[in-house]
């Protein structure tokens, strides 16, 4: 009976498929660093006393030492325990394969790590007491103790991180420690009034909302647990901010006090002392290392932080090699995919693979451990368009010069100004009707808002488009744009965005990742866009009410492009006064903090765009030279 029950069941299993003594569960998988790398755990005391969780890995084979690289971070040093290894070491598995030795932090007041978490710490310059601390300090002091306390390292340290990580590099290398031997901030936070959040003084509602519910929420003690994220009502992020109304509903309906620096964004409105100390920009002296900053061009958070910090750096500290990296990529990107396509955007090559095994590893190979010389130039940097790498001894590149192109009469757009015509265009801004950032249905901001076909926008009443006749030959711009508008409104207050846009030929053809129902032919492809809040024209820190009707000059930067136009397609610029949810609606009336605005505020408004002789509306580019 036992040997026919037997029988059956392996008749069954072989029906099912399965191999005898298989319960259909797929093997686990060992983690391959789990026989490669010891790890160790540690609670590092810093000058004032304070301990930071620290989670070191370490080659098993000690024929050769290591140099050590490491990640400081608010995001977890998760897997905690010590027999339990993450999926991936190092920046890449290249790294892990290489062999190096890796550390990873939480940094003060988050997780494990014991003190309290500042976002975006100060930085002090002149420390006079050992508890004044910073993320200097807190690296010189991590590195001191890893030297001392860690086998088999061969007295070298590198740093990298992208976003806030990056952030916590660059900070960290301010007044270097010695052993610091290179560094790689990634897409680093800088000022997050011009950064992440805030853009000009206009609010980045949708990202700071996600962003802020998820990571900014107070613990009560040591954790290795995330806080829960906010469970949005519904994916149509555009309905359920109009819903909200006025920003002050945002905290009562949803976030309820328990997000401390919400509030304090409310609170803070202007460019005053709370965020002026939060810019690192000013510090970035003494650093005696070799720098790699790794960006993408289409970095929907940190764009402006990335160029900054390069361009600090360059300026606080002669001598040191500096370099820019920027590839077809969103925030971060370059880490986690092969880099080849952005939506619809394709780059025609595995970019971010080439980045990794081309530029990361070698960089640190070199400088840490004495591999060969990669030889990066100052900027190595990828042209969108074309779709290829470019390698420049300055940024922008010397081969570029400075040229206008003129809004005109009629939407056209032209590298001469052109007289007659209408004097203006104009249009009603509502914000009961604001002009959506996407046409994907989104509680936050997508990535791929960066590179959208923007014909959902260009279509409608409140929109101006200018665009130059069909391009008889390519046009490359690049480095920083500056747009210089003279407009009026109707009301005493009003946003401004411009969007920088490349028009396909209607005849473009469809490749692999053009989404279905769509075509190419006569793709608006969003190049560069920004938005300024008009009552900080003149002065961040000091607003300004509009004069109802007055023509009034606004200049606002867009950050840094590599963009080829090519033979066939159109330059377009659009202009509008509002972006939503990715900027929070402006009411159009002056109000002192316009956070506290009621509903009885908002107010439709008359827009123009003027470009006449006494008037004239331009954006200040730079062109390549190509002969």
């Amino acid at each position: 009976m036992i040997s026919r029950v037997r029988c059956l069941l392996l008749l069954a299993s072989v029906g099912l498929g399965l191999a005898p003594g298989v319960t259909g569960q797929e093997p686990e998988k060992k983690n391959p660093w789990v026989e490669k790398y010891i790890k160790s755990e540690h609670r590092i005391t810093m000058r004032d006393g304070v301990e930071l969780f620290t989670a070191v890995y370490r080659p098993r084979d000690t024929s050769q030492t290591y140099p050590i690289l490491m990640k400081r971070t608010p995001y977890r040093s998760a897997p905690y325990g010590e027999s339990e290894y993450p999926s991936r070491l190092g920046p890449s598995t290249l790294f892990a394969e290489e062999g190096f030795i890796f550390v990873y932090q939480d940094v003060r007041g988050r997780y494990q790590s014991g003190g309290t978490f500042v976002h975006v710490t100060p930085h002090i310059d002149k420390k006079k007491t050992p508890q004044q601390i910073d993320e200097s300090s807190d690296t010189y002091d991590t590195i001191s103790w890893l030297l001392e306390n860690v086998p088999n390292h061969n007295g070298r340290v590198g740093i990298t991180g992208i976003s806030y990580p990056g952030f916590y590099t660059i900070a960290g290398a301010i007044d270097s420690h010695p052993a610091i031997a290179a560094i790689s901030p990634q897409a680093p936070v800088a000022n997050w009034y011009f950064d992440d959040f805030i853009h000009h003084g206009a609010f980045f509602l949708a990202h700071a909302f996600r962003w802020l519910s998820a990571n900014a929420q107070d613990r009560s003690g040591l954790t290795t647990e995330r806080p829960p994220s906010f469970k949005y009502p519904t994916q149509d992020g555009y309905q359920m901010f109009l819903d909200i109304g006025p920003m002050i509903n945002v905290d009562i309906m949803f976030l309820k006090g328990k997000v401390e620096f919400w509030n304090k964004m409310i609170e803070h409105p202007d460019y005053d002392d709370f965020w002026k100390r939060k810019n690192i920009l000013p510090h970035l002296h003494n650093i005696r290392c070799p720098v790699m900053l790794v960006t993408g061009w289409y970095d929907a958070e940190d764009l402006y932080g990335s160029f900054e910090v390069y361009r600090s750096v360059e300026e606080k500290n002669p001598g040191i090699r500096n370099t820019l990296v920027v590839g077809p990529w969103a925030h971060g990107g370059w880490a986690r995919s092969g880099g080849d396509h952005l939506g619809s955007a394709y780059f025609g090559s595995n970019t971010a693979d080439f980045y990794r095994e081309q530029i990361e590893l070698p960089f640190f190979k070199h400088h840490l451990k004495d591999g060969p010389d990669p030889k990066l130039p100052e900027a190595y940097v990828f042209e969108t368009g074309s779709n290829q790498w470019r390698k420049y001894d300055h940024w922008p590149p010397a081969a570029s010069k400075e040229k206008k192109l003129f809004l005109a009469s009629g939407g056209g757009l032209h590298f001469e100004r052109q007289d007659g015509g209408s004097e203006f265009d104009q249009y009603v801004s509502d914000p009961a009707h604001p002009v959506p950032y996407t046409e994907t249905i989104t509680p936050g901001m997508t990535r791929e808002y960066m590179t959208d076909d923007q014909r959902f926008a260009s279509r409608r009443a409140d929109v101006l488009v200018y665009q130059t006749e069909l391009l008889t030959q390519d046009v490359t711009l690049t480095g920083t744009l500056l747009a210089d508008l003279w407009i009026s409104t109707s009301g005493s207050d009003c946003d401004l965005v411009v969007k920088l846009v490349d028009q396909f030929p209607q005849d473009a053809k469809n490749h692999k990742y053009t989404p279905p129902l769509s075509s190419l032919g006569g793709n608006q492809m969003m190049i560069r866009s920004e938005v300024i809040r008009c009552r900080y024209r003149n002065d961040f820190t000091k607003p300004q009410a509009m004069v109802p009707d007055k023509p009034t000059r606004i200049k606002l930067r867009l950050m840094d492009l590599h963009h080829c136009f090519q033979k066939g397609h159109r330059i377009m610029i659009h202009v509008q006064s509002s972006w939503f949810p990715l900027v929070d609606r402006n009411p159009q009336k002056y109000l002192p903090n316009i956070f506290l605005a009621g509903e009885e505020d908002f107010q439709p408004t008359i827009q123009r765009v003027y470009h006449s002789r006494r008037h004239p509306s331009l954006l200040e580019v730079r062109v390549m030279d190509n002969k």
